[in-house]
Formats: structure tokens, C-alpha cells, sequence
């Protein structure tokens, strides 16, 4: 490793750069590949060249700079600085709080390690704040600070965002998924245990609910109490869309069927809003002739999303129906007809084990009286919903016999059924092929829980008092914000691909310390800089719209341990 010195004349003056650079041996032989530029080495007084020991260079303090320079310029894009001074967040504030999204977006942990990530990071040089003695308590004032400011910034970001993407605004997409506590969390009136979605059955937790936009972008969310069931969140959550983005009468809300029901879609156009749902199970049985007749129906194709390229385009039969003034649109899918086989194989071997194991319990007088064992008996049932209506379970309580019978008839029925759903809208304008493209749309919000879950961290939660675990919720939220503009981005160049890939390829970009010993003295300079960028990071960041510049270099002269002489910045 050596310095190379090199020499550029612009009209008419002459710049000097020196060049960190090593050696290396390749197949076509030996090359030189620069490590970072120095700039110029010559003191601020002086135009005398510095003689430097070459076999002295030293590289200190490394600090991962890629990943959250694209949180820090993208969290810039959007305005969220202006956004939480108006919200009235002080300067620190303001840093943490975007040390804390970026944390989200890049290498989750809990408040109290993320001290020691952030400053793991070139957050420090890139926002010039000093985090070397930022501790864990300081971040749980700023949850509490930022707590009450978490529905104006909410509302102006969406705003922001549909400026500055020109996102489409006349389709809304909501869904309801949990987030499980660790430990009991007793202080937080939120937390209570109820239908789990997290395989964690054993935790308290709470509901969360998300609009987006048919781009993904998010336009509200909500926190509800743990036992909230679907079908009481979308009024509740329209009142909270209503707030971030005002009355938006002619949009079109697409909802999951856990809230298909009638009081829901009433809500829906009170508000002077379309609905698109889809039906519930027992809905497909009064059209089961015309799904069973090949007469009527059009096949479409669904192409793979070009957020996941790994998903085989798949075809899908539809028919266009009405009933008064609802327009149902019928589905059958091959791809889903097997699925849907799987799934109630699956459960029905799982329902008649837990039959079983519940008899034996019976027969050797476990359960104490006949109210235990019917609870019993409905817990399978709601377990199992699939195949459980398929079959009758009996419990004579004199003989203490549990006793279950299949239904043929309403098993059949379901093997008719499989691969197929059922789509209602009072959209009467558009064709059954629009109605049936809206409603995919519905999957990106399954891909933004799945998103808020996995890379970003959201679960498990471990602050049990409500207010900072709302706020946590909204970090997640904020860094789902920067997450959906990165991948949007990238959509938009035609480029598919996701945050975490790009993550990887950013780690090798950072920020380092150069220290360069002087021939025959104690000085040392010392360049805070940046490693010159790979050619997939300079991809990255022009795709992004991002400046080739991450931090400026800062050259300070030293003097070697054992001397008393101050530092001096050049």
C-alpha cells in the first residue's frame, strides 16, 4: 500500500491529489486499485510537499456509511426534517429521531443496544452529531417527546409523498395484522390476547391497521387493543384515514372478507366511498351452478409482480354477475384449487388428532364438567374453520362420550368449492377484469406487514408502557416510508429488486480514518473520509438520485502519543 501523487491542470492552474492505493496481483497481472482519495496533502501555510512514511499508513475507525447514507438522503427527499421541526422536535430531536427510523430500516435492535449500532455506523459523520455518549435513556425521552407528534408528521409525509411521486390517490388498501409482547406487559391497556396471526398464541399483543395506496406507500395506520376483531377496525381506521388525509368521498376502499360484513360496507358508503371485498365462504354457495357451468367465462393472466420476481405468472378464470346493486365477480384458479386442497387435507388431519387427544381427556374424566368440555369443543372449532363445519361433533354428558360425525354433504360442497373465491363491489363502471386486478392490489399490504415484520423488526415488542410502544409501531412505520421510496424508486428504473439486496451490496461503501505519519517527526495528519465508491454503489445512489459526495473529507494534523501539543484542523 502506497500514496500515488497525480497532477490536474484546469484552466490554467494546476491541482494536486495524492492517492491511497495497493497493489494487487491478478491473472493478467499485477493493477492498482485506489483505496480513497487524500486530496491534497499540503499543510494550509505551506506549498511545500509533506514527506510521508509510506510504510506507516494507518486505516482507523471503519465505519459502515452505504446503507445509512440511502436512509439519510432518502429520509432528506421527503422532507422529514422540516416535517418534525414544524412538529416542534428540537434539533437533537430531530437526529435521534432519524437515527432511530434508520435503525429500523438497516440493523433493528432495542433501544438499548442501539447506542452502540448507531455509533457502529458513519451516522455520526454523515448528520455531524456526536453520539459517543448517546445512551439507551435518552431514547426513550425522545419516543416520549415524539408520541404526541405522530399524527400531523403522519399526515403531512403522506401528503409529501403523493407530491413528490404523483401517486394515484382513488384506491385505498386496508388490512388489520398483530404484533406480540415479549413478557406480560401489564402497564399497557393495549395489550391483551386474541385471535394471533404470529404463531405465538402464549403472547399478549395488539392490532395494527394500514392504508396504502395502491403504490404501497402508506397513508395512515392505527394501533387497537389486542382483541380487536376485523370486523370492528374499518370504521375506527376510516376515522383515523380521515384525519391524516381529510374526507375523500369516491375513492375505493378494498378490504380483506374478515370484513365483508354488511355493517362494514355500510360504513364504507356512508362515508361516500366505493367498497371492494372479498366475499365471505358461505357467500360462494348461492352461486355454486355458475361455477360449476364453463359457460360465461374469461380468462386473464396475472404476470408475475415485478415486486417479486420469483412468483410464476399464474391464469385465473372470472364472471361478472349481479345481484341488485352489487356486482360479483366469481374466480376459479387451478393454482388456488390445489392450494386450497392442501390447506383442508392439512387441517382435517390436524382437527381429528385434537378430536381424538380431546376424547381420551373425556374418557379419563379430565375435564371436570360439560361447560369445560364444550369450550373445548369450540376452541378446535375456531381452530380448524376450514374442515370443522364439515363435521359434527357430539358430547353426551351422562356417559361422558365425545363423539364426531363427517358431514358427506357439506364436504362435497367444499371439494366443489376449492380454487374458487368470490369478489363483490358496487363499482359498477368497471369491467370484471379491473374489479378483479383492483383486488391483488390488496397483496401489497400483506407484503408491507411482511416488510414491518421481517427486515424492519416491528415484532416482537418490548416496551410494555402504551405510549412508547405506539411510538415504536410508528418507527416501523417511518422506516416502511423510507423502504417503499428506495423499492419505488427502483420500480420506476425497471430495476427489480428489494431494500434487503441493496442493503448487502451497501455495507462495503464506509467511512474511514486515514493517518499518515510524517518522515522525521511526531505529526500525524489525519483525513476523515470516505472510501471511493464501487461501481454497484454508484449505481445504487444515482438510481436514487442521490450525490456522489457522502461526507467531506476533514484533514486534522496530530502529534504522536506522549505529546501535549493541541490538534489542528486544516
Amino acid at each position: 500500500m502506497y500514496i500515488r501523487k497525480t497532477r490536474r491542470v484546469f484552466k490554467g492552474k494546476t491541482y494536486i491529489n495524492h492517492l491511497l492505493v495497493e497493489s494487487v496481483q491478478t491473472a493478467q497481472g499485477p493493477w492498482q486499485r485506489t483505496i480513497c482519495s487524500l486530496g491534497s496533502l499540503e499543510p494550509a501555510t505551506s506549498e511545500v510537499a509533506i514527506p510521508i512514511e509510506v510504510d506507516h499508513v494507518e486505516v482507523e475507525e471503519a465505519r459502515e456509511a452505504g446503507p445509512v447514507r440511502v436512509g439519510h438522503q432518502v429520509w432528506r427527499q421527503l422532507g422529514l426534517d422540516a416535517l418534525l421541526t414544524r412538529a416542534e422536535l428540537s434539533p437533537r430531536a430531530c437526529a435521534l429521531t432519524e437515527a432511530m427510523t434508520l435503525n429500523r430500516l438497516i440493523g433493528p435492535c432495542s433501544e438499548h443496544a442501539m447506542p452502540d449500532w448507531i455509533r457502529s455506523t458513519a451516522l455520526g459523520d454523515i448528520l455531524r452529531e456526536d453520539f459517543s455518549t448517546l445512551i439507551d435513556e435518552a431514547l426513550y425521552r425522545n419516543l416520549d417527546r415524539l408520541h404526541p407528534q405522530r399524527e400531523p408528521i403522519e399526515r403531512e409525509l403522506a401528503g409529501r409523498e403523493k407530491t413528490l411521486f404523483n401517486l394515484d390517490g382513488s384506491i385505498l388498501l386496508y388490512d388489520l395484522t398483530s404484533t406480540y409482547f415479549e413478557g406480560e406487559a401489564a402497564r399497557n391497556p393495549q395489550a391483551k390476547r386474541g385471535y394471533w396471526r404470529d404463531k405465538r398464541p402464549d403472547c399478549k399483543q395488539v392490532m395494527v391497521g394500514l392504508v396504502l395506496d395502491r403504490d404501497g406507500f402508506s397513508k395512515a395506520h392505527e394501533v387497537f387493543d389486542g382483541n380487536t376483531q376485523d370486523r370492528a377496525s374499518p370504521d375506527l381506521m376510516l376515522d383515523a384515514l380521515e384525519k391524516r388525509t381529510g374526507k375523500r368521498p369516491g375513492t375505493t376502499v378494498i378490504v380483506d372478507r374478515g370484513m365483508a360484513y354488511g355493517e362494514n360496507l355500510a360504513q364504507i358508503r356512508k362515508r361516500g366511498q366505493h367498497y371492494l371485498v372479498a366475499g365471505r365462504q358461505g357467500e360462494r354457495n348461492q352461486w355454486l351452478a355458475e361455477l360449476e357451468t364453463e359457460e360465461g367465462w374469461e380468462e386473464i393472466v396475472r404476470a408475475p409482480s415485478p415486486r417479486n420476481p420469483f412468483q410464476k405468472k399464474t391464469r385465473v378464470q372470472i364472471k361478472r354477475q349481479r345481484n341488485g346493486d352489487v356486482i360479483y365477480i366469481l374466480c376459479r384458479s387451478e393454482g388456488r384449487e390445489e392450494k386450497d386442497r392442501a390447506v383442508r387435507e392439512k387441517q382435517e388431519a390436524k382437527l381429528l388428532a385434537d378430536l381424538a387427544k380431546l376424547q381420551q381427556r373425556v374418557g379419563k374424566g379430565q375435564l371436570r364438567d360439560e361447560r369445560m368440555t364444550q369450550q373445548a369443543i369450540g376452541r378446535r372449532r375456531k381452530r380448524y374453520p376450514r374442515v370443522a363445519r364439515s363435521y359434527a361433533i357430539d358430547y353426551e354428558a351422562v356417559g361422558k362420550n365425545l363423539t364426531w360425525q363427517e358431514l358427506a354433504e357439506k364436504k362435497a360442497l367444499a371439494q366443489k368449492l376449492a380454487g374458487s373465491y368470490l369478489l363483490k363491489t358496487d363499482r359498477e363502471d368497471l369491467s370484471a377484469d379491473e374489479i378483479w386486478r383492483a383486488y391483488i392490489l390488496l397483496t401489497r399490504v400483506e407484503d408491507a406487514f411482511r416488510k414491518m415484520k421481517s427486515p424492519l423488526m416491528e415484532r416482537p415488542i418490548f416496551h410494555h408502557l402504551k405510549n412508547r410502544m405506539q411510538t415504536h409501531i410508528f418507527l416501523c412505520v417511518l422506516a416502511y416510508h423510507l423502504l417503499a421510496a428506495i423499492e419505488h424508486r427502483f420500480l420506476l428504473a425497471g430495476v427489480h429488486t428489494s431494500w434487503w439486496s441493496l442493503r448487502q451490496h451497501l455495507r462495503t461503501h464506509q467511512v474511514v480514518s486515514v493517518l499518515l505519519h510524517e518522515t522525521q517527526s511526531d505529526r500525524v495528519l489525519r483525513i476523515r473520509k470516505v472510501t471511493t465508491p464501487e461501481s454497484t454503489h454508484r449505481e445504487i445512489y444515482a438510481t436514487l438520485r442521490i450525490p456522489t459526495e457522502v461526507v467531506k473529507p476533514i484533514k486534522t494534523w496530530v502529534r504522536q502519543a506522549g505529546s501535549d501539543e493541541k490538534n489542528l484542523k486544516l
